[in-house]
């Protein structure tokens, strides 16, 4: 069955029954089947027998309260699309919705009471058909996957697929960020949150950053008319511990005959959470050969600042987080604004990710945000389809 042809069921958790019938009105209108529990324990049960695709959780709950029905939703690998209701502060909503992220949840928005039927049902219209989290890989798959990395990279099963990047202020493609996927013969197409582990674990990370790096390069210099001017290519800790990194990535841009300042690297926060003589050394010299360095997922560790003072990047992409909570949460715009802001003062490029409808992309040209990518822009695709679609807007 195809992920948008699944029922589209709701699960209410509420023990006010005129809140939780206002909620059943309203996504009824929507084409939801609906189901409203009014204890925790009832709710578990609907959980496992219902199978709902979105759940509606009132934080203040006697008995057992919201965070702790998250914690027990995480911990039975719950994949359905969550919203947070509740008559407490946003602050406090917002700090709930960031333990259910944390947690693996997929909460897709915050609720606070009373609220606006429209409200609702603009988030569950944004979200209706998104795709649930993949079912969770069994102990046995785990085993199987690891031993089938060494003959996956052998048989260059890990293939890239491109999403672009574009420019706000115009609308025209800037470039396009490399995502690795892995083309397994058993399990299908995998996400890099399924594989990348396992690559750590078996200790073929730098060999897998190797491989993409290759292809990436491939393939933009197949790109003959230069519609996609830049690649981003995301960089693990791993690399960052081997001085010669930089000479071998130089060594491919000339063997691929691709000047350097077209490649952008791009480390999360807590690649390298500690600054040390050899992150410096090979950093300092990537700037130096005339790559571009993006911290990625910024706002999201413990020692941003601290990393944009000492170590030399030349971008800021704001975390998907913040970008989904622009029209939720006023924090998560404050953030946006100031992030952007700072960007400016540091002659920093500043790139959305996660961007998913008109008018997160509207608010982000507003802050004067320079660039962005997400699903309201384009999809990951594979090689070809990313080059049609990079000449097609060219």
């Amino acid at each position: 069955m195809r992920e948008h042809d699944k029922p589209r069921r709701l699960l209410i958790l509420d023990d006010e029954p005129a809140v939780a019938q206002t909620v059943a009105f309203a996504a009824k209108r929507h084409g939801f089947a609906i189901r409203m529990s009014a204890s925790p324990e009832a709710f578990f049960d609907d959980v496992a027998g219902f199978e709902p695709s979105h759940i509606i959780i009132d934080l203040l709950m006697p008995g057992m309260d919201g965070v702790e029905v998250l914690r027990n939703l995480a911990a039975g690998g719950c994949g359905a699309s969550i919203i947070m209701m509740s008559g407490m502060g946003s602050r406090v909503l917002e700090s709930a919705q960031r333990v259910g992220l944390e947690r693996g949840l997929r909460i897709i928005g915050i609720l606070p009471k009373p609220f606006k039927p429209a409200e609702l049902r603009a988030l569950l219209d944004a979200h209706a058909h998104h795709r649930a989290h993949p079912e969770p890989i069994t102990a046995a798959d785990h085993e199987t996957l690891l031993d089938d990395i060494g003959p996956a990279l052998r048989d260059e099963q890990f293939v890239l697929h491109y999403q672009p990047k574009v420019h706000l202020a115009s609308g025209r493609p800037v470039g396009v960020e490399a995502l690795v996927r892995w083309q397994h013969p058993t399990f299908g197409l995998l996400p890099p949150d399924r594989f990348l582990p396992l690559i750590e674990q078996s200790g073929n990370m730098t060999l897998l950053t190797i491989c993409v790096i290759e292809a990436g390069l491939a393939w933009l210099a197949g790109t003959a008319d230069d519609s996609a001017r830049q690649l981003a290519i995301n960089i693990s800790a791993t690399s960052l511990t081997d001085v010669n990194f930089t000479d071998l990535l130089h060594e491919r841009c000339i063997r691929f005959n691709v000047d350097p300042a077209r490649i952008i690297l791009e480390l999360t926060e807590t690649t390298a959470p500690r600054r040390t003589a050899e992150l410096l050394d090979i950093l300092t010299r990537v700037r130096l050969k005339g790559f571009q360095l993006s911290i990625d997922d910024f706002g999201t560790g413990y020692s941003s600042l601290v990393q944009l003072a000492q170590l030399p990047f030349s971008e800021i992409k704001i975390d998907r987080s913040f970008v989904g909570g622009l029209h939720s949460s006023d924090q998560a715009r404050k953030i946006v604004a100031t992030t952007v802001a700072l960007g400016k003062q540091l002659q920093l490029t500043t790139v959305a990710e996660g961007v998913e409808n008109e008018a997160q992309a509207r608010a982000l040209t507003e802050l004067q945000c320079d660039q962005a990518q997400g699903y309201f822009f384009a999809r990951p695709m594979p090689g070809d389809a990313a080059r049609a679609w990079l000449r097609e807007r060219k």
